[in-house]
């Protein structure tokens, strides 16, 4: 009993320790940190907006082309709805979306692209060639043509963006599983006895996750803008706040109403550079080549 209270305290000790260097690294990239700090700020306003703001979302609440002022602190629209209680639900859209959807489109990916590496051969060449197909078309285009089938639901939207982004991720597990399944501990594993499976998502996996997380963050921001794009041309969910649609209804309006445009693509635009951020100070906080530098 007491062997195994160690060897638990050890590995807990081990894991504090791995998150330790992991945010010194992290936090060297000044950038990467003012990114978390501006997803994090705007995701804490998306979860707490019914207590930052008083309005429901898409209801009328005032005269229409009210500036912003203490009461509207970004005006209101054409139809008189409160502009920040609508970019504050906005961004719960988004966000939801952005984080499913690349979910689901790294899941795939990562299935994909690991038995292509992995295996090879003919198998590779027919996972490749799926995924080709997926990357001929361009993303939005295909995105467009299957919500306009399938209906624009929310969810409808993050299973189609995510069965529509996955190629990337999958071309890049592919690349990291050939260049490490020749590597002297998976054939070590394999003269263990270890049958595919473990080999696959127990040796080499670990090995690639880096690649992935870092490659997951930047499928969240192409997923929020994929998102904007989409609703942006009608095809959003019409029965929730979406910062694409709020900038469709406002172009009509722009020389009237500067704010009804400037502050949801404001929040699109630090949303997707703070993701960006991210993504790089993941990146140089986990690849191995960068810090040995």
């Amino acid at each position: 009993m007491k062997s195994d209270e160690a060897s638990q305290m050890t590995g807990t000790r081990k894991s504090y320790l791995r998150i330790v260097k992991f945010w010194r690294l992290y936090r060297k990239n000044r950038a990467a940190v003012l990114g978390l700090v501006v997803v994090t700020g705007l995701s804490i306003l998306a979860l707490g907006a019914p207590l930052v703001t008083s309005f429901e979302p898409l209801r009328l609440v005032a005269r229409p082309f009210q500036s912003p002022s203490s009461q509207h602190l970004m005006g209101t629209d054409h139809m008189g709805r409160d502009l920040f209680t609508d970019v504050l639900y906005g961004a719960r859209t988004s966000l939801q979306i952005g984080f499913l959807a690349a979910t689901t489109s790294v899941l795939i990916g990562t299935i994909v692209g690991a038995l292509a590496g992995y295996y090879g051969s003919y198998k590779d060449e027919i996972l490749m060639r799926i995924t080709e197909v997926f990357q001929v078309v361009p993303r939005l285009f295909l995105a467009l043509a299957a919500v306009a089938i399938v209906g624009p639901t929310v969810w409808n939207v993050i299973w189609v963006i995510g069965l529509t982004s996955w190629p990337t991720t999958a071309r890049l597990v592919r690349a990291e599983f050939l260049s490490l399944r020749e590597r002297p501990f998976v054939e070590a594993s394999k003269g263990l006895g270890a049958g595919d499976i473990q080999v696959i998502w127990g040796e080499i996996f670990p090995n690639a996750t880096s690649s992935i997380v870092v490659n997951s963050s930047f499928e969240v921001a192409r997923a929020i803008v994929l998102e904007a794009g989409l609703s942006f041309l009608g095809l959003g969910d019409a029965n929730v706040a979406s910062w694409g649609r709020t900038l469709q209804e406002a172009q009509s309006y722009l020389q009237r109403a500067w704010w009804t445009s400037l502050f949801p693509g404001l929040f699109i635009a630090l949303t997707v550079l703070g993701l960006n951020l991210i993504g790089d100070g993941l990146n140089d906080a986990l690849n191995p080549r960068l810090r040995e530098r």
